[in-house]
């Protein structure tokens, strides 16, 4: 890590980050007067003092969320980015800006718990809760960062860190040990967490679903898929399940709509605010991945970019073989709500104006007039529509790259899924295991209501339905960084054998469908089948303990040049998680 980012961490604290929000619990006043000696010294400023770790630190990880999470997937088409192509290198933007904002999270979280656990005042529950908080924060960072990049450091103490004066020094962590510090943090979390909290706050459930699908993961880290892991998973996932009181909604939809930001179905959310006076409290998502036209400040330009052919074909979706009236008519309800296509409405966006006819928006009122998106699909998560619907939905006023979309990191059908896929168990085949068979029909039976429950579920089924549950919710890559570190074939068959590329002549297509209604589909329309498939395994390398090849990016290298033993070719130290590390 840089000197500079480490320094800055060490001045972690809730003050100076005030907001006016329209967000309940983000509510707080001006604070210009406070230091870290007077504050943190009431219920209500511990509260205040963590609420900026659900949304500020992560700011500059959002265009690596769905960049990591989507386009190197295949869920997504950008361009020709790299991570598209698989040429991506320790000099990328987005990159660099993925990874500091995952350790700035680590250092906020670590300033911001030891001022409250030094702190008099404030009730224990309060203390204990923000505390809570703070740790299933970090965890989370550090659940990002293994997966991300293999083998990271360990700060257990930023003020320590900082008193040793060796950031220069600090070594890489075998990952099977930065999974053991995850699970010993959330551990932590769990004992400090209330099991319910209002207002969208963490709780105890939300420490213990990530801590399930930690253990999914971990699982597989060994080169071989540990069974003691997988009922740990299952364990945790299932008391989720059971008793959080927690239920899916009812319309898939529904739980993207601003309007619904508070669902219960939300384990673990980033939190914005679309406040001018705070820059990186608000989601800017939007403006990567809409239309131009859309909003009411010019400040949209993901057109041209779109849902991947691939994963229109996993839904079922093949624009050039079928008509408009096979997606509209399609059983499964997520197609809508997640993907854009001829022929769809959206009541929630621009209300003002009747509602969002996509095509009619094409050409009617972009600012090209035109079909931008190279794949014909743009997506639906992650947008608001205009000032009017994000007032309507938040009570509040967007502004330029500004909403309070709140982005969902952990789903409840995220947790129901772990569960059916731990009990599968190290086979990797089926289960008739009645429990397995119901989580897993939830999931299904909320998207496509005419779906007969199976009478056994296979490792496939799971892995599909993961896919179209949760896709441009910066999962998918990550689903394919843990089955790499035991089946790494299978990740690099799968991926070298998507559609990644982009249709051509798809204007032509969709212009006539919006004038006559006829889907008239030529030979000028077609899928690029000259671009060439990318070099998957170029972001592999060998684990040194399981001897199999996994998915990993190289950390920044202005890092690495900063202290070499963050360089891709230097193997990790093992620690001793429990015996060095307390909290």
């Amino acid at each position: 890590m840089k000197l500079s980012n480490i320094k800055l961490y060490a001045a972690a604290i809730a003050i100076g980050l005030s907001t006016v929000s329209c967000e309940d619990f983000l509510d707080r006043p001006a604070e210009d007067n406070y230091n870290v000696d007077n504050y943190y010294k009431t219920d209500a400023q511990c509260y205040a003092g963590v609420d900026y770790l659900y949304n500020s630190p992560w700011y500059d990880f959002q265009r690596g969320f769905i960049k990591v999470g989507e386009v190197l997937s295949g869920n997504y088409y950008w361009g020709s980015s790299p991570y598209l192509t698989f040429t991506l290198n320790g000099t990328d933007e987005d990159l660099v800006n993925m990874s500091n904002s995952l350790w700035a999270v680590i250092g906020h979280s670590n300033e911001v718990y030891k001022n409250i656990s030094a702190s008099s005042g404030p009730s224990e529950a309060a203390k204990n809760a923000t505390k809570g908080e703070c740790l299933t924060w970090k965890a989370l960072s550090y659940f990002f960062l293994v997966r991300s990049f293999g083998e990271v450091p360990i700060i257990h103490s930023t003020s320590e860190e900082i008193e040793k004066k060796e950031y220069n020094q600090v070594h890489k962590v075998k990952k099977a040990d930065v999974y053991e510090y995850i699970i010993m943090t959330l551990e932590e979390a769990m004992k400090l967490l209330p099991k319910s909290a209002s207002d969208g706050r963490l709780d105890y459930y939300s420490a213990e679903g990530l801590l399930a699908k930690v253990y999914l993961t971990k699982a597989g880290v060994s080169g071989t898929l540990n069974q003691s892991d997988l009922d740990k998973a299952a364990m945790y996932a299932k008391d989720v399940i059971d008793n959080s009181g927690r239920k899916l909604e009812d319309n898939y939809e529904d739980i993207f709509k601003l309007a619904n930001s508070k669902t219960q179905e939300g384990l673990i959310v980033w939190r914005w605010v679309a406040s001018g006076t705070n820059w990186t409290r608000q989601n800017s998502l939007q403006s990567d991945l809409a239309m131009n036209g859309i909003d009411d400040w010019g400040a949209t330009w993901g057109g041209w970019n779109g849902l991947s052919v691939d994963l229109q074909e996993a839904f079922g979706v093949k624009l050039l073989e079928q008509t408009p009236d096979a997606w509209k008519n399609a059983v499964d309800s997520r197609i809508k709500g997640t993907m854009m296509l001829p022929g769809f409405v959206y009541s929630q966006f621009w209300q003002d104006k009747g509602g969002f006819d996509y095509i009619k928006f094409i050409y009617d009122y972009s600012v090209s007039k035109k079909l931008e998106s190279a794949t014909g699909a743009n997506t639906v998560k992650h947008i608001y529509g205009n000032t009017y619907d994000h007032q309507v939905g938040a009570g509040c006023s967007d502004g330029r790259m500004a909403s309070s979309v709140p982005t969902f990191i952990l789903r409840l059908a995220d947790v129901y899924l772990v569960y059916a896929e731990a009990k599968i168990g190290a086979s990797r085949e089926s289960t008739t295991d009645a429990s397995a068979i119901d989580a897993f029909y939830a999931v299904r039976h909320r998207a496509i209501k005419n779906a007969e429950r199976p009478s056994s579920v296979s490792w496939n089924d799971i892995w599909k339905e993961r896919r179209l549950e949760l896709a441009m919710e910066g999962d998918r890559w990550y689903d394919y960084v843990r089955v790499s570190y035991y089946d790494p074939d299978f990740c690099v068959n799968e991926l070298q054998n998507q559609k990644r590329n982009q249709f051509w002549g798809l204007d032509e297509l969709y212009k006539g469908y919006k004038e006559s209604g006829s889907w008239n589909v030529t030979s000028s329309t077609m899928y690029d089948n000259v671009t060439s498939v990318p070099n998957v395994a170029s972001m592999m390398k060998k684990d040194p303990d399981s001897g199999k090849r996994y998915f990993f990016m190289p950390l920044p290298t202005n890092d690495v040049v900063f202290n070499p033993n963050l360089g891709s070719n230097v193997d990790g130290i093992h620690v001793d998680v429990r015996n060095t590390y307390s909290y």
